[in-house]
């Protein structure tokens, strides 16, 4: 068949079809959309296609995984646990594992594309955060990134839990625990859920109706809102030479995007299949069924929940008891504050941010880090908090291995949990605060270049180059934070005194958290020492450049 022939039938064929569905102009306009490059943004499709290695290793464990409860004798080629009494489900797990034919490395590979989903969309989202990509007109896109957050936890408990093997039921004796322990309503929703007593007989088929049917639906509907809204608002793009609010500069959909976004997928699933086939995970045979009398010691869930188990081996004991009723508080504050306060910070902070500097416009180029410290500093110590929670879930494993008290492990973590973050917030905030005395000292004297100049009185300094140009562009596409105008409170003040304290604070808030910590003109002073004096200056304030000889003064 000839070249000519096969591309004048394919032409037919896309005549045919965009004279029915008028696709030819829609893919025309958008295969040319612009994205902007910068290897940051590649960290969110680690969560998309990691998702897309879910559904299709999901859907082969489907074909042989039973969701049952009934009790079997397990007959199967693992000759430890033959004659065993187990669950329909764990019996299908072992099955699927070691007599399945690629079964092992369809679970392996389900459960290492579930930690890197949930790991990828972390991260995702702390880019988000920490450059600012949340303000307007994104908020939206936002909120839908913390539900997918909440409900690939949920999805991940779900299908953790589904094995019914020894470490698993141990999780779903916590979740059992934590239910049990809400006020009012906590007995009934675990009869409901449980389908009776702990453990009842229809948690697994309830949860597995849950994991591969509700909620796949709603985050493949969520994901699917999230992309149409970044690719409708367009993307947003670091600073840099000939960016602007009003631009885009990138490469097109089409090759340029596609191609590098296909070789990532690429590269992505060989990932997870590489980790699949040589890095055991989860190995279900080796804990053996679950039963509620038993448990096994050094066990840790996956890293998205053994936050909530640190916060429940380091909270202390504590009760009330009030009519009758008693509140167990030691089970309420570690389970459901951590994570209520991570989620709704995150819900909550961009339109904190807003009411705090009165900033409503629309921003498509993102902020450096380092260029809004006090945001920064509240990230990193989100991240001190969570990483302080998920480090004490291995309490026990650490006391052992390290041959430390458990006790004072759990005291030290208890006084960590509240001086880390406050910590490592002052640390990160004065660290941005000395980046961006660097970026000013930078434009103002250029980068050091090793090269030692002697001036002819004797002195010796250092020989400064000026900073590359696109260097200096992303340096100087810094904008200040917005700070409110006092007269934006002052109409406030002639009201009650519950508002007009409320605006004073707001005004406070607002100059402590915005305006310019550090100018860019900060580093354009001149006599500083080792720059070089006045006289050896550029018109632009920058060092005078030299070719580092030594330039002695004339006898």
């Amino acid at each position: 068949m000839s070249t000519g022939s096969t591309s004048g039938r394919l032409a037919r064929a896309g005549v045919f079809f965009d004279a029915r569905l008028g696709a030819a102009t829609f893919l025309k306009r958008n295969m040319r959309k612009i994205f902007p490059d910068h290897w940051t943004f590649l960290l969110g499709e680690i969560a998309l296609y990691t998702f897309i290695i879910l559904l299709l290793t999901g859907t082969f464990l489907t074909f042989f995984f039973k969701p049952g409860m009934n009790e079997v004798v397990y007959n199967g080629s693992y000759s430890p646990l033959k004659g065993v009494l187990m669950s329909e489900a764990y019996a299908s797990s072992l099955d699927l594992s070691l007599d399945v034919r690629g079964g092992l490395l369809m679970r392996q590979m389900h459960h290492w594309a579930a930690l890197l989903f949930i790991g990828g969309m972390m991260i995702h989202m702390l880019r988000v955060f920490f450059n600012g990509a949340y303000r307007k007109p994104r908020e939206l896109n936002w909120l839908i990134g913390v539900a997918l957050l909440a409900l690939a936890l949920l999805e991940g408990l779900t299908g953790y839990s589904l094995l019914d093997d020894l470490l698993s039921g141990a999780g779903l004796r916590i979740t059992a625990g934590v239910m049990q322990a809400l006020p009012v309503v906590g007995t009934w929703l675990t009869f409901i859920l449980f389908g009776g007593e702990y453990p009842g007989q229809d948690i697994i088929a309830r949860f597995y109706s849950i994991h591969i049917l509700l909620l796949p639906a709603v985050l493949l509907a969520l994901i699917t809102a999230h992309l149409i809204l970044t690719w409708v608002l367009k993307h947003t793009q670091m600073p840099g030479k000939g960016r602007t609010n009003h631009n885009v500069v990138g490469a097109p959909t089409y090759p340029s995007f596609m191609v590098k976004s296909g070789a990532y997928f690429m590269f992505t699933f060989g990932v997870v299949a590489l980790l699949g086939a040589s890095a055991q995970i989860n190995p279900v045979w080796l804990y053996g069924p679950y039963t509620p009398a038993d448990i096994s010691a050094g066990t840790q869930p996956d890293f998205y929940l053994a936050f909530l188990d640190g916060s429940l081996r380091l909270m202390p004991s504590w009760e009330i008891n009030f009519l009758s009723f008693t509140l167990p508080m030691s089970v309420l504050i570690p389970a459901l504050v951590p994570l209520g306060v991570i989620l709704t910070g995150l819900v909550l902070y961009p339109f904190i941010e807003q009411w705090i500097t009165g900033d409503y416009r629309e921003h498509h180029i993102v902020d450096r880090p380092r260029n809004n410290p006090h945001r920064t500093a509240i990230g990193v110590s989100a991240v001190t908090f969570y990483g302080i929670l998920w480090l004490m879930a291995s309490n026990d494993v650490i006391a052992a291995v390290f041959h430390l008290s458990l006790n004072k492990m759990i005291y030290i973590g208890r006084v960590l949990v509240f001086l880390g973050p406050a910590l490592a917030y002052f640390a990160t905030y004065r660290i941005c605060l000395g980046l961006q005395r660097r970026d000013a000292d930078a434009l103002g004297h250029g980068v050091e270049t090793g090269v030692i100049k002697r001036r002819p009185a004797g002195e010796y300094i250092e020989v400064h180059v000026p900073s590359l140009e696109s260097i200096e562009a992303q340096v100087r596409g810094k904008e200040p934070i917005p700070v409110l105008e006092e007269a934006a409170v002052d109409g406030a003040r002639s009201r009650g005194g519950k508002h007009r304290r409320l605006r004073e604070l707001r005004l406070r808030m607002s100059r402590a958290y915005g305006g310019e910590k550090v100018p860019l003109d900060a580093g354009d002073h001149d006599g500083r020492e080792g720059h070089g004096a006045p006289e050896e200056r550029d018109r632009s304030g920058r060092a005078a450049v030299g070719r580092g000889t030594d330039e002695k003064s004339p006898p």
